[in-house]
This record gives C-alpha cells, structure tokens and sequence, in this order.
C-alpha cells in the first residue's frame, strides 16, 4: 500500500455551465487525478457525457484523466477515449463477456488500464486479470448517481482485494460517499485512491475546493498510516476498530 493519497475529484459534481473554471480551480485546489464519469442510460440508470467532453477539458489540466466507463458494451468506445485524451481507463467486469479481451485493448492504446466493481460484485472476479491491470476501482454506492450514502459493506471487500493485490504496482481507488467523515475507513482498509465529488464541490470555487480536498487527504492519511500500522491483523479488525 502507498502511502502517497491520490485525490480524485469528480467532475460529475461540478457546475457544467462552466466545466472548464471548475477544472481548472480543482486542477488549482490540489487534485491529484481528474475522475470523469461516463455513464449510458443502459448499463446504470443515468446518462452523463462522452469522449467529446474528455477532449475539451484535455488541454485544461496536466493532470491525469481518470476515466471510468459506466457504459456496456464497452470494447467499441475504448478507442475514442484513447483518442480523447484519457490517462487510465477503467471498465467494468460487470459490463461485458470478455474482461481480459477489453483490458488488452486499453493497454494496446497505451493507456493504463482499470477494472471496476459495483457493490454486489465480489472480488472473485478480478483475480485471473490482477497481472494485467493498474487500477481496482471499488464502488461504494451503487453507480448511476451522485451523492449516494456510503456503503460500510465495501470495506471489508477493499481490505481482501487489498490483501490480493499483494505488492504488485497497482492503484486501489474507491468511489462513492466519500468524505472527510468516510476517508479514514476507507485508507484503513487499503485504498490509496479516493474518488469525491459532492464533498469537494460544495463551496463556491478554489478557495473552498481546496479546504474540502485537504480535509479529505488529512483524514484518509491519519486512516492510511493506521492501516499500515496494523497491516497484519485480519480483515475485520483492520477495518472494524
């Protein structure tokens, strides 16, 4: 586990009448990555945007661009989020037949490769694909919305995928209800990426974003030290006090 916290704030929760003084105050406030959410109306029940609004912000930021596709089937669009200026992309094992197939073909466009798992799906199903990914990302809500409550189940699923990455180079990012007040559990648990959208976008610009990211990165880092602190114990001691 890294002790370096990434902080990924999602643009899902930004004002879209204007995306581009949103990114650039979070690219100001001190996000590390920038998460997009990409969502169809088919594979959740919700439709948000696609690769054209990747390629607008790309040469808002140097910062990464986290792109998770909530879309099935997914293989045919890959090549468009490539193209559109994504660092990592990140599919669903849930969203197709062919999970090894889909996770080639992001590496073949050289770009780092994600898979994602909403909550009911359990960590079973990444085990055969662990060699070939740089990213789990752990849903914590059921995707589809923003703003959703945190679901403590999860964490007990983000320590065992923890303990199954062992110390290959790969990020474990969640996303859903994260906040200054679910941070620490998570970082305990194992994440070293936090996905947050309604707790860093509330306020009025950088000034506000930037206190919210802090208190986030404080609290996941106070948790992450603890959970190396206590890496050892079981699963449930780790993430239960």
């Amino acid at each position: 586990m890294s002790n370096n916290i990434v902080i990924a704030p999602s643009i899902l929760a930004a004002n879209f009448a204007r995306l581009g003084d949103e990114i650039a105050a979070i690219d100001a406030a001190g996000a590390d990555w920038i998460h997009c959410d990409v969502m169809d109306g088919h594979f959740v029940p919700n439709i948000s945007f696609g690769a054209d609004v990747i390629r607008a912000i790309r040469p808002l930021t140097k910062k990464t661009l986290d792109v998770h596709l909530m879309i099935a089937p997914v293989d045919a669009y890959l090549e468009a989020f490539a193209k559109a200026g994504a660092d990592i992309i990140t599919v669903h094992a849930e969203a197709g037949p062919h999970l090894h197939r889909s996770l080639q073909a992001i590496r073949s466009l050289g770009k780092q490769a994600g898979v994602s798992l909403c909550p009911a799906t359990p960590e079973s199903a990444i085990e055969y694909v662990l060699d070939r990914i740089d990213l789990v990302l752990v849903m914590t809500v059921n995707p589809g919305f923003g703003g959703q409550s945190f679901l403590e189940s999860q964490l007990a699923k983000i320590a065992r995928i923890r303990s199954m990455i062992g110390d290959r180079s790969i990020r474990l990012e969640v996303d859903g209800g994260v906040t200054r007040d679910t941070a620490a559990a998570v970082a305990a648990a194992g994440a070293d990426a936090l996905v947050a959208g309604s707790a860093v976008f509330r306020g009025n610009g950088q000034a506000d974003y930037a206190r919210n990211i802090s208190a986030i990165r404080a609290a996941a880092g106070a948790g992450g030290t603890a959970g190396l602190q206590h890496s050892s114990r079981s699963v449930e001691s780790a993430v239960i006090p």
